[in-house]
């Protein structure tokens, strides 16, 4: 009997072998049951956050659109259009906005050569909201990202950039400088890099635009740093009289220096005497 059972055994032995799974295959069914349901999560959490986000960009708009109403329209025009008053601002983008604004040129406070830096009238909240409703207009400069505001680029070429494109209005040392008709480049010391960097992409008042194509953003990032360095650093010549150069040098020279001779001489003359 044990001799007829044994083939028998062995048949059914390999047919339960035969339908026995691998090892690994509930190993596999898990991780493929959690890529999928991380994958939905995720799915679902980005359309989340973005509805969530376009949501806050329109709240944002909508809110700048009320304030350019409020307190932009009479120069510019209910759309932005412009009027005889004040120029349209349809494709200036958010930089231009951020900076007037940002720095109180604008609202402007009167009719003049050119619009005065003076204190900030609205929060920084309020400035991104007339800044992202005037970018939603038109396509237009963008603020600048932080990484090149940190003033670690290369000062050495940020001043010879300097040199070559901007000391002509605002001085080789940022100093700032006289122009025509009652206009003036003012000066760079103290200004926040997000600023100097706006300025330059979207040309305030009488200053040109450099685009990338004339400098690029490393360039103005090493122009910034090399700002920021003749801030920090003394003048290695001592007394700096104003950075402004030959005019304050001469007038130092002229005032002290020619006071003192005559009065040298007057002290001589009353000795001998």
């Amino acid at each position: 009997m044990p001799e007829n059972r044994t083939p028998k055994v062995r048949k059914v032995r390999k047919v339960r072998k035969a339908g026995r799974r691998h090892p690994m295959a509930s190993v596999a069914l898990i991780a493929i049951g959690l890529l999928f349901t991380g994958g939905a999560y995720a799915a679902i959490s980005t359309g989340t956050a973005s509805a969530e986000a376009d949501a806050t960009s329109q709240q944002t708009i909508d809110e700048g659109q009320k304030l350019f109403a409020a307190n932009c329209a009479t120069c510019h025009g209910m759309s932005a259009e412009g009027t005889a008053n004040g120029p349209t601002l349809i494709g200036v983008g958010a930089a231009s906005v951020d900076f007037q604004v940002g720095t109180g040129r604008m609202p402007l406070e009167m009719q003049g050569p050119q619009a005065i830096q003076k204190p900030v009238q609205f929060t920084e909240d309020q400035v991104a909201a007339l800044s992202a409703y005037v970018a939603s207009l038109a396509p237009g400069p963008a603020i600048p990202d932080a990484e090149l505001l940190d003033a670690q680029g290369d000062a050495s070429n940020g001043g010879e950039l300097f040199r070559i494109n901007c000391a002509m209005c605002h001085n080789v040392a940022g100093a700032g400088g006289a122009l025509t008709e009652g206009k003036f480049a003012p000066p760079l010391t103290g200004v926040p890099a997000k600023y100097i960097y706006e300025a330059m992409i979207t040309g305030p008042q009488n200053m040109p635009v450099f685009n990338d194509m004339n400098i690029s953003p490393e360039g103005k990032r090493d122009i910034i740093t090399y700002l920021k360095y003749i801030e920090n650093n003394p003048s290695p010549g001592g007394f700096a009289l104003g950075s402004l150069g030959p005019v304050s040098e001469g007038l130092f020279l002229w005032i002290f220096g020619l006071g003192s001779i005559v009065a040298l001489t007057v002290w001589i003359t009353a000795k001998s005497n």
